[in-house]
This record gives C-alpha cells, sequence and structure tokens, in this order.
C-alpha cells in the first residue's frame, strides 16, 4: 500500500498534467493573432495570462526545497506586460514552466515531505506548497481555455464531455467493469 505523500504526489502530478493538457490543447486550436487577442483594456491576453503562469512557475519550483518560492530575481508585475511576439516564443516559454515544474516535484520522496518551504517567508508544507500552485494554475488555465473557447466560438472543439453527449458519454462508463483507472486516461 502506498504512503499517504506518494498517494498524494502521484495525484498532484496527475491533476498537474492535466492543467497543462488543457492549455496545450486550447494552444493547439488557435492561431497566432488569437493568443494575443484582448477583450478590452483592462483584460489580459492569453499570451499574458501564460506569461504569468510561467513566471509564477520559474519562480516557485527553482531550488524550492531550499529557496524562498519568490525569487529576488521575479518581476510579478513585468508578467502583465506582453513581451512575447510570437505564439512560438509562448510555447516555448509555456513548456519551460511546466518543465521546472515536473523537474522538481517527480523527484520528491517521502523524506522532503518532512520540511518546511517558504513563499514569500511563510512556511508552507511540501503538500501545501503543491496544493496551492495547483488551485493557482488551475484557476489561470480556465481562464486561457475560457478565452479560447470564447475566440473560436463555433469552432471550439471541445476539452471534454460536449453539450448534449453527458448520456452517452455516462452509458459508455457505466456499460465498463468498475475500475481504478484515473480519468486522464480517457482523454
Amino acid at each position: 500500500m502506498q504512503s499517504f505523500q506518494t498517494n498524494f504526489l502521484e495525484n498532484a502530478v496527475i491533476q498537474f498534467e492535466y492543467y497543462k493538457m488543457l492549455g496545450d490543447k486550447s494552444f493547439q486550436q488557435l492561431n497566432e493573432n488569437e493568443c494575443f487577442w484582448q477583450h478590452n483594456d483592462d483584460s489580459n491576453t492569453i499570451a499574458i495570462i501564460a506569461k504569468h503562469l510561467v513566471g509564477n512557475m520559474l519562480s516557485r519550483w527553482t531550488n524550492f526545497l531550499t529557496e524562498d518560492g519568490e525569487k529576488e530575481w521575479r518581476k510579478r508585475d513585468q508578467e502583465f506586460e506582453n513581451t512575447y511576439k510570437t505564439k512560438d516564443a509562448i510555447l516555448i516559454a509555456w513548456e519551460e514552466g511546466w518543465s521546472c515544474l515536473f523537474d522538481a516535484i517527480k523527484p520528491l520522496t517521502e523524506k522532503d515531505f518532512e520540511k518546511l518551504i517558504y513563499i514569500r517567508n511563510m512556511g508552507h508544507t511540501i503538500q501545501e506548497a503543491i496544493t496551492r500552485q495547483l488551485c493557482h494554475y488551475a484557476y489561470h488555465v480556465g481562464q486561457i481555455v475560457y478565452l479560447a473557447k470564447m475566440i473560436k466560438g463555433e469552432k471550439w472543439i471541445s476539452l471534454s464531455v460536449p453539450k448534449g453527449e453527458s448520456a452517452a458519454y455516462n452509458k459508455d462508463k457505466f456499460d465498463k467493469p468498475k475500475t481504478r483507472k484515473h480519468f486522464m486516461e480517457d482523454l
């Protein structure tokens, strides 16, 4: 039987992978100009939301066991100013941020869960830090998905069970034997 920490970590990785996948599939549906579309002067573009996520990931997960998660080199306010020129530049940064996260958490051991880490000089257990960031990233990836769906309109390809198809989807699930299979394996 797995320990709580091992089970928590495996599930957190699966959840982070899920939110990355939602972002990836949203970006796949967008052309370059759509990544920079802005509803009004006070709203963020998908490019800016991605830049903020990347800045947060690089700050939080670089040397996260030994350094405060709010790095001195991070310029958070500048994350809300678009400096990306192309969709490719966004995607390169997007991958860098997610790689930093996965490189930091996948090697964690049960012993690491005994450590206290800091974010803005406030102590967090490893579980608290991971949960904090998981919720934060879900929030912003949800914004990316929502904006992408708004931009694409009728051309949007659903990332979950499409409208009107819940009954068929559930029938398929309940016609199969019960399983411990994780939801990500269905996607």
